[in-house]
């Protein structure tokens, strides 16, 4: 779901299609994508979230784990920044808000995966599986996000992982 044709990008809203893009592919493949599509056709059709967001699909994003680390930080930061590892920043236009790229990582996954009542936000009668991040990812400056660690992290309301977490069996 990495290049569309942009004829189709009006359709997935209309057709209730849930576009499941994953941040973390977008700035390592940058470079390819350019190469090989040149710069015209990559702007029009390479990781347009904003695009598909402007017709009201709902992205979900995530690790693509096993492919890419399971951590979601990466995914979170090329998401906001869309910055390559040369530093250059692939079609900054089609950037997400922190807001966004949370929501598309946590509510949208579970509207993806059809648990939006019951996971994907904080809220009475959900899951409550929670991590706990060591800075405020809406607030720490774009060259920090990549320093980001789990502090905790809560399922079923345990501390599995962190200062308090259950001994291993």
């Amino acid at each position: 779901m990495e290049h569309l044709n942009p004829a189709e990008i009006p359709r997935f809203a209309s057709l209730g299609v849930i576009p499941s893009m994953q941040g973390v592919h977008c700035t390592p493949d940058g470079p390819y994508v350019l190469a090989r599509l040149g710069p015209a056709r990559a702007a029009e059709s390479a990781y347009v979230w904003r695009k598909l967001m402007a017709t009201g699909a709902v992205v979900a994003n995530g690790t693509d784990a096993p492919v890419e680390d399971v951590n979601p930080i990466p995914s979170f930061y090329a998401s906001v920044t869309r910055k390559m590892k040369n530093g250059e920043v692939f079609y900054g236009d089609q950037k997400m808000t922190r807001q966004e790229a949370l929501r598309s990582c946590t509510l949208n996954g579970a509207f993806a995966a059809f648990e939006e009542r019951t996971k994907g936000s904080l809220a009475a009668g959900k899951l409550a599986d929670i991590t706990v991040w060591s800075q405020d990812l809406l607030r720490v400056p774009d060259d920090e996000i990549l320093t980001t660690r789990a502090v905790y992290t809560i399922i079923g309301g345990k501390v599995v992982y962190g200062a308090q977490a259950a001994p291993s069996k």
